[in-house]
């Protein structure tokens, strides 16, 4: 099963590094030598050890730190879950490109590499193809100010063009240009995919090519990347192990192809990719500069908000900025005010006297979401419990309690965000709301509202590292 998916201040380079940085708890790999690495006769294999050894490299799509330097990513998520249920434990072996994870295949240094390729016919010929995971289409990618842009394969002879090297883009440009005459490229075995998008982003390169997830994660960070074509349609991720090693990857397709592993693929769906959305430029630009220029004047309060209340910093600024664009003197016209939007009400209930007071206000909002969060059963699993409480926060809970009832009443789970995303919304249809207890409620809007919030707290996270 697959899916289908200007200079920046200092603290924004730290999406970057996902990209770079030396990961903690994890070896490093380096693609000039095999440092740090155990030589290939020495790699037993996983059923003997109980360790199944992985080649990745830092990404948004793969492999990263979070800001409690807890290890995630889609690559990350599905090898774990893959290694627990064989009762294996997983090294993780870092590298700083396709390029040198594809050299730790060659040298048999690592049972297998997870890091976002793509699976095409020359590598199936060196290695042996594990199970795929993702459908992606390799997309084009310049600065959305440049003139003439180019939509047609023809006009890409008129551009400069970096790759990351050794990648699948380099064969599909290679491709391209076996038919369409004057096409050149550069290959950078120095940069990944991401770092090469942010060079496009700041204007120092023009083109790049990229997976089309990688280009939906990136461009709410970057929003002046603009996808100028889709290259090919419907290449699949996944797996390579080395050369020989038809048992291992017989049993990560078996387990990929179960109920299990679907369960898992449309975990990573729903974690990483599903609540991004279609993107919006005007938005996103304008979040990336009230970043840069008002939420300094507040990521202090927020982070003092998340020592007293437990609930995360990024997550807050992310809410307050969904609720006010954290513009400390909002007002609705309906009464609700300040960098949260309390309602008079809430303000009174949790001792805010001026609901215009950012410090006062923050952490009103903070201690309100805290106590939507703990008001729930402890049952509810994270991220879907937090998810939960957001959509207590814009709905209230009655409408949330009613909401959690029909779940049960139509079969559905009430603990799984996945789930509520679909009864929400019947509290405004008259065929459900007139049975419940607080009535009709427009239960379109917390489904919105929390996936919104998922999006700020992704580009915003990076001001808290």
């Amino acid at each position: 099963m697959t899916h289908k998916l200007p200079t920046l201040p200092a603290f924004k380079q730290a999406l970057i590094p996902l990209t770079l940085a030396v990961i903690s708890g994890c070896s490093q790999g380096n693609s000039d030598s095999t440092a740090n690495t155990k030589p290939a006769e020495q790699l037993l294999p996983p059923e003997e050890t109980g360790v199944l050894e992985v080649a990745t490299r830092n990404g948004s799509t793969t492999y990263y730190l979070d800001r409690h330097q807890n290890p995630i990513g889609p690559e990350y998520s599905l090898i774990s879950q893959f290694a627990a249920s064989q009762g294996w434990t997983v090294n993780w072996t870092m590298y700083d490109s396709t390029s040198a994870v594809l050299n730790a295949l060659k040298s048999g240094n690592t049972h297998m590499a997870a890091a976002g390729l793509t699976h095409l016919p020359s590598r199936t010929k060196q290695f042996t193809r594990g199970p795929a995971h993702t459908e992606i289409t390799e997309q084009l990618v310049c600065h959305r100010e440049m003139r003439p842009m180019p939509r047609l394969p023809e006009n890409i002879s008129t551009i400069d063009i970096t790759v990351t090297a050794d990648s699948s883009y380099a064969e599909t440009l290679n491709t391209l240009a076996s038919k369409h005459e004057g096409i050149t490229f550069a290959e950078d075995d120095s940069k990944t995919t991401e770092v090469l998008l942010s060079d496009v982003a700041k204007q120092d390169i023009n083109c790049t090519v990229a997976d089309s997830n990688i280009v939906q994660v990136m461009r709410r960070h970057f929003p002046n990347l603009e996808v100028a074509m889709n290259l090919t349609q419907g290449n699949n991720l996944g797996w390579y192990l080395p050369a020989g090693s038809d048992d291992l990857a017989g049993t990560a397709r078996q387990w990929m192809n179960s109920t299990e592993g679907n369960d898992a693929i449309g975990y990573v769906e729903s974690r990483y990719y599903a609540y991004i959305g279609e993107f919006d430029f005007v938005d996103l630009r304008a979040l990336n500069r009230r970043i840069d220029k008002r939420l300094p004047g507040f990521i202090n309060r927020f982070t003092e908000a998340e020592t007293t209340t437990g609930m995360p910093a990024d997550l807050l600024a992310a809410l307050a900025y969904q609720e006010s664009h954290w513009d400390p003197s909002a007002v609705s016209p309906t009464g609700v005010r300040g960098i949260m939007m309390l309602t008079r009400n809430t303000a009174e209930s949790l001792g805010v006297m001026d609901r215009l007071d950012p410090t006062a206000a923050i952490d009103g909002g903070a201690r309100y979401l805290a106590d939507r969060h703990r008001r729930l059963p402890d049952t509810i699993p994270e991220p879907d419990r937090t998810f939960l409480a957001l959509a207590s926060y814009n709905i209230g809970r009655g409408h949330l309690l009613d909401a959690r009832q029909l779940a049960r009443e139509l079969g559905k789970n009430p603990d799984s965000w996945e789930d509520m995303k679909e009864v929400l919304p019947l509290k405004a249809d008259k065929r459900y709301y007139p049975s419940t207890r607080y009535g009709y409620a427009r239960g379109y809007e917390p489904v919105h509202y929390v996936q919104r919030i998922r999006n700020y707290r992704d580009v915003i996270s990076a001001a808290f590292e």
